[in-house]
């Protein structure tokens, strides 16, 4: 047998429980592995087979003490404009298509999910399986194949995860039951009530009316406590507190902004601020320039913004700059698009580096990499060797500036510009020394180095903090 997690809406905690439940069975001995058929998301991780997939599954892989694979996400959609996704297929992209074409596919990608469901099972045993958005979106039970179809057909015990953070949680779970389809409604176990905050002693009343009123188990109530692991979606920038350090560092909140959690491990050692578009870039020690699904529209918004004048004039003081992924195609003197990423034509970049970026075929490179840093300029001579994965559509040439990191990516000649496809750079303890030994340096203040914590595990800690406050027992027996 097997486990589902569904919630009563998008963002009350499934990602993460689910990556708890992998931890907690994996130390009883009970092998599982994740799945979530359909992850919409411009968070993504790329496996070491190449494969792309939504980052909560690498991360809750990782959980379950296993390598990634696509088989575990095998539809990720990727918004690329207002009514439109990319559509990664068993981690390689589709097509893109607009969500009226999305729901012609229904049938034929539930068998897809399907059968990746069913080959991770031959492989490991047992499933936990995370669904997406909330479980009772009614208009969508025809073609709900992330919820309601896909449990239809796997028929698999169902653990219901609720928010009390959002306010109205008995509402929350009542509802939902009350709205899930007479087949799937006895499939639910238990719930749990997620992001208290207090003593959840005070909320043992709240947990018998639940329990009467909804006819299931309360199996826990998680305490609202924040793990260092990688945010699932845009949502998560929302949730993020305002964090404090003696250097700011500024991070252009695009509109199609990716794989932010590239500076979560900046987080913890600095003043990380997103600002949006338009916001003032003033006072900021580093300025950096994330990863996006449209280039050439987040740079035209940067353009009629006036932030992109803006990032030439911090260039001008000395303030060091970098690109990441799209950031780093902003980061040119020009862009040529033959229709892939937008419209067909030659536009023009920031200018920093001299490079040209180009769009041509309907391609991406996605696929793992572990590169040295050049000696060029303060930062990238003290960073050495790092690793990280590179998801993009385009090629850049670097034209008359130097490289960044061997042969991939763009520095200009004093290294406090530059660019790379690179992401997860800071994830890696060399990156985060380097970058943050300047900073501290330029404002006469000492710097203790982050120490590589590569061999510390905060699912570990996740399980614990998970076994103290949930009935594992009650989940347990749902596996062989």
């Amino acid at each position: 047998m097997s486990l589902m997690v569904l919630g009563t809406s998008s963002h009350v905690g499934k990602s993460t429980v689910v990556a708890a439940i992998c931890r907690a069975m994996v130390k009883r001995g009970i092998p599982v592995a994740p799945f979530k058929s359909q992850n919409m998301s411009l968070n993504s991780y790329v496996t070491s087979a190449g494969e792309e997939i939504g980052i909560a599954q690498a991360m809750q892989a990782f959980a379950a003490c296993l390598e990634p694979e696509a088989d575990m996400n095998p539809i990720l959609l990727k918004p690329k404009a207002e009514k439109s996704s990319q559509v990664v297929l068993l981690g390689h992209p589709w097509k893109d298509v607009r969500i009226s074409e999305y729901y012609r596919e229904t049938d034929f990608l539930l068998e897809t999910a399907l059968k990746a469901a069913r080959r991770l099972e031959e492989r490991y045993g047992s499933l936990v399986v995370e669904g997406a958005g909330g479980a009772a979106e009614v208009n969508l039970y025809d073609r709900d194949i992330a919820n309601i179809r896909l449990a239809r057909e796997l028929r698999f015990p169902i653990l219901l995860v609720a928010d009390i953070e959002r306010g109205g949680v008995f509402a929350q779970v009542y509802g939902t039951l009350s709205l899930l389809p007479s087949d799937i409604r006895p499939l639910v176990i238990g719930v749990i009530v997620n992001k208290f905050r207090g003593d959840p002693e005070l909320f043992r009343d709240g947990v018998t009316i639940i329990e009467d009123l909804c006819g299931v188990p309360v199996l826990g109530v998680l305490p609202h406590t924040p793990f260092p692991l990688p945010s699932e979606d845009s949502l998560s920038i929302a949730d993020k507190k305002p964090s404090s350090g003696p250097v700011k560092i500024g991070i252009i909140r695009l509109r199609h902004i990716s794989n932010f959690t590239d500076f979560e491990k900046l987080e913890p050692h600095a003043t990380v601020d997103y600002i949006i578009p338009g916001g003032s870039l003033e006072g900021y020690d580093c300025l950096i320039i994330p990863g996006t699904k449209n280039t050439i529209e987040d740079l035209q918004d940067l353009i009629a913004n006036g932030t992109a004048v803006a990032l030439i004039r911090a260039r001008e003081r000395g303030i060091p700059i970098i690109g990441i992924c799209g950031g780093y195609q902003m980061l040119s003197a020009t862009l040529v698009d033959s229709g892939v990423e937008s419209r067909e034509g030659t536009y023009p970049g920031l200018g920093l580096l001299a490079a040209v970026t180009r769009f041509g075929p309907y391609r991406k490179k996605t696929v793992q990499v572990k590169r040295t840093a050049s000696p060029v300029g303060p930062i990238l001579s003290r960073m050495g060797t790092v690793k990280g994965y590179e998801i993009h559509m385009g090629e850049t040439e670097r034209g008359d500036d130097l490289p960044a990191f061997g042969d991939e990516g763009t520095a200009s000649a004093d290294g406090l510009v530059f660019g790379t496809y690179l992401h997860g750079l800071f994830e890696n303890p060399g990156a985060v020394n380097a970058l943050l030994s300047y900073l501290y340096e330029r404002k006469g203040l000492a710097f203790t180095p982050v120490r590589d914590d590569c061999c510390e595990d905060p699912y570990e800690a996740l399980c614990e903090f998970f076994s103290r406050h949930v009935d594992i027992d009650a989940l347990t027996v749902h596996f062989p």
